[in-house]
């Protein structure tokens, strides 16, 4: 026989009430059936625990050692329990997101917000990398989830789908192409450009776009941040390429955006989780709240009127 749990409580309510009825009462079971797993218990360990008579149960030398020790850990797994059925309930917990910054300020702030209204005490840490810090957070368990727009061929994550955003180009407001409703990527052949830097995703999507239309493209400036480009794009410097996130932060600058079309670039904002690993019930019910938040935020991204300025 091994020693079970039922053993050690019928121990402990024993040597609590003194009394094998009163034990059995107090653990909703018959009083034979304490009392058999008490003698197994005594069984196994090969010695006896209580001393009885007519009139009461005594712990034995031995029975008061074992309950010193046992005490601590039905304690131990008391409290064990109920921190997973906190957990379980979003009572307590913690979450860790990684994601890189410029979503970080647009999308996260109000659902942190929403999260901590509905469950006050899961922590939520936040570090702002890049993309490719990202993934490499996720899959090494140093971040629960990570927001933001991967690679397909990224491999060791799943990918829950937030919002689908679309290249556009961001001009001065007094551009001389304010006027059109969207462009073309050929439109870009005579204009002066302020890229990201090569090493950004978006800077590939740019170069796909600019291949598709036939463009050779050099770039006046070359930036790594996108609100460092929408400083140079308000200053007249040039117009820039960037996703329609970008209009949250834009709003700030004195600019306006247009679709690009022909073709049309689209990529996924999406939030990653490592693959083969359990996601804890806090992380499932932030991504929720997350995607509701990004949906609301797509019609704003989607609207092929929106300038810069107007995004709330």
């Amino acid at each position: 026989m091994r020693i079970a749990l039922r053993h050690l409580e019928a121990f402990q309510a024993v040597a609590e009430h003194g009394n094998f009825s009163t034990a059995a009462r107090h653990l909703n079971i018959a009083q034979p059936a304490l009392s058999h797993a008490v003698k197994d218990l005594e069984a196994e360990l090969g010695l006896r625990l209580f001393d009885r008579t007519t009139r009461r149960v005594e712990l034995t030398a031995a029975g008061i050692e074992f309950r010193n020790s046992t005490s601590k850990i039905l304690e131990d797994l008391g409290h064990a329990v109920q921190n997973v059925r906190d957990l379980a309930a979003r009572r307590r917990g913690r979450i860790r997101i990684a994601a890189p910054p410029l979503l970080s300020s647009v999308i996260l702030p109000q659902a942190i917000a929403t999260f901590h209204e509905e469950y006050p005490r899961v922590r939520i840490e936040l570090t702002d990398v890049g993309t490719g810090e990202i993934v490499q957070a996720v899959i090494a368990g140093n971040a629960d989830c990570g927001l933001g727009t991967f690679s397909p061929s990224a491999e060791g994550v799943e990918r829950t789908l937030l919002m689908r955003d679309q290249m556009m180009l961001f001009l001065p407001r007094k551009h001389a192409l304010r006027d059109r409703h969207q462009l073309n990527w050929a439109d870009l052949r005579d204009l002066e450009l302020v890229a990201l830097t090569s090493s950004s995703g978006i800077r590939l999507l740019m170069d796909i776009g600019a291949e598709s239309a036939e463009l050779s493209i050099r770039p006046a400036f070359e930036v790594s941040h996108i609100t460092t480009a929408l400083a140079f794009v308000e200053a007249g410097l040039g117009v820039s390429v960037l996703p329609t996130y970008a209009l949250a932060v834009a709003k700030h600058y004195n600019v306006i955006a247009k679709p690009l079309i022909n073709p049309s670039i689209s990529r996924d904002v999406v939030l990653i989780h490592a693959s083969g690993r359990s996601i804890s019930p806090a992380v499932v019910a932030f991504s929720t709240i997350l995607r509701n938040y990004a949906k609301k935020l797509s019609p704003i991204f989607g609207d092929p009127h929106t300038e810069a300025g107007t995004v709330p």
